[in-house]
């Protein structure tokens, strides 16, 4: 069975970077699995990923080494057991906005005595060769990720009862939709906000994740990892165009320079 070694960097105390696909694309999980990326986050919330697609980029991950995670579209139980199925070793959950969902979340993410995920063997527990059902369900509990988004209000007023929550592993605070939730500020507001909230979830026990993040702003994401952040995402879309502009941009000055 497989070892998340995301996880345990993040309790070795090291930061994990991880690039975000929002399409069906296990290249691209090779290619920042050999780029040395921690973690992939599969992205099941926005993009046009189905089932399938995403089992097959778990594999991708599983050959490359690095830690596949899945964000999916709700807080369901069938969901995040569906997508748990496929072998992601973390999942990513949007919108978590109190204790109750929160508690939810990580109760339906984890089999019995941590919770009460449905029990259906398959891939993650190596479809049952060589390991009993209960080594399979403890190794998967304990390797699991359980990631819920703090991006909302909402869910900031509520924070200390969240971090209270047994099961969670890291609070992802996500510039996006926080935004939009403090009525679309500005980038400078919900910077103001993230900072005052990334110490909190630290000194509340839990890993604190950062989203939103802008290639271009190296600066900022060193910023957020200083007040304590340690699982960071950042966009393969994004990167890619950084890497174009980049490009086209030293091409003109070596044209320039003669």
């Amino acid at each position: 069975m497989q070892t998340n070694t995301a996880k345990a960097k993040l309790n070795a105390g090291e930061v994990v970077f991880g690039a975000i696909i929002n399409r069906y694309a296990p290249d691209q999980v090779e290619l920042f699995g050999a780029l040395g990326y921690d973690f992939v986050m599969i992205d099941c919330e926005h993009g046009p990923i189905d089932l399938d697609h995403l089992e097959h980029m778990v594999r991708a991950a599983e050959v490359f080494g690095i830690t596949p995670i899945a964000r999916v579209p709700n807080h369901d139980d069938s969901t995040l057991l569906r997508h748990l199925d496929r072998g992601v070793q973390g999942v990513i959950v949007p919108h978590v906005n109190t204790r109750e969902d929160a508690d939810a979340v990580a109760r339906a993410s984890r089999y019995y005595p941590e919770g009460h995920r449905g029990v259906g063997g398959g891939r993650s527990q190596d479809y049952g060769v060589g390991v009993s059902r209960d080594e399979g369900t403890r190794w998967v509990n304990s390797q699991v990720l359980v990631i819920p988004m703090i991006e909302e209000t909402e869910a900031v007023e509520n924070l200390d009862e969240i971090l209270q929550v047994p099961g969670i592993d890291v609070c992802h605070v996500a510039s996006g939709d926080l935004g939009q939730s403090m009525g679309n500020p500005g980038p400078a507001e919900v910077r103001r906000l993230m900072s005052q909230v990334i110490p909190r979830v630290k000194a509340g026990g839990k890993f604190v994740g950062v989203g939103g993040n802008s290639p271009a702003d190296a600066d900022g994401v060193a910023e957020f990892i200083r007040l304590g952040a340690s699982f960071v995402t950042i966009s393969a879309t994004g990167l890619l165009r950084l890497g174009a502009e980049d490009f086209r941009k030293r091409v003109d000055a070596a044209l320039d320079a003669g």
